[in-house]
């Protein structure tokens, strides 16, 4: 092979080399900045204007000052003064518009990128779940509730079991009915032993005279006032 066949070899398969370099170069280039970049970028351009602006009112600041002071000694440079505040009120303007657009930008970047990190997160929760979940057998988990609740069965008749007296069990009402003709028997044989009830008299009662009736009156009376002074004494 002779040297100038060599060296156009050698050129292209460099120029190849450089070719495929330049195309990687311009593949990671397509692909974009991430979101935290671009997010950090758009804040750097926000502190930038945030700084003309302060900037820019010093000046307009300034310019009204040089204005005033020239009003009435020089009209000429109060008007030149005025037209570069009138341009710079414009800058800030601008700037103003400038600064609105980047913040709905960058705030909107923001929401994206929460928003992407939150799914990617539920995304991974929901793998893990799935793993976990692929280790459960829903036939296994119905078989296990059945035994736990037979088993709670089970335990419910032995307290059963255990709380129940020993012994013959009777009727409540009938030994309360056998108890109540016990005690009517046992009044009637001590009626019988006393000769049974007093006979009512068949004449009527004497009445009371009139001294009785005043007597027992007076005593009444007497018991009262007996009553109120016990009471009065006692508070």
């Amino acid at each position: 092979m002779s040297k100038i066949s060599k060296l156009f070899k050698g050129s292209s398969s460099s120029s190849s080399s450089s070719s495929s370099s330049s195309k990687s170069k311009h593949h990671r280039s397509r692909g974009g900045p991430t979101p935290q970049e671009a997010i950090h970028k758009l804040r750097e351009t926000e502190e930038m204007l945030t700084k003309k602006q302060d900037y820019l009112e010093k000046r307009i600041e300034q310019e009204l000052m040089i204005a005033k002071k020239n009003g009435t000694k020089n009209k000429r440079a109060a008007l030149q003064a005025l037209k570069r505040k009138k341009r710079l009120e414009q800058q800030l303007t601008q700037i103003d518009g400038t600064l609105s657009t980047i913040e709905f930008q960058r705030e909107a970047l923001e929401n994206s990128h929460t928003n992407t990190e939150v799914l990617k997160n539920m995304g991974f929760a929901a793998k893990a779940m799935k793993q976990v979940h692929e280790n459960m057998d829903i036939d296994k988990i119905d078989d296990l509730m059945a035994d736990i609740t037979e088993q709670q069965d089970v335990a419910r008749e032995i307290s059963d079991a255990i709380s129940r007296p020993f012994g013959d069990e009777f009727d409540e009402d009938e030994l309360m009915a056998e108890l109540a003709e016990l005690e009517e028997a046992e009044l009637e044989e001590s009626m019988d032993r006393m000769g049974g009830l007093p006979s009512v008299p068949s004449s009527r009662l004497p009445k009371t005279r009139p001294s009785q009736r005043a007597s027992t009156k007076k005593r009444a009376e007497e018991e009262d006032n007996d009553m109120k002074a016990l009471a009065s004494w006692a508070i």
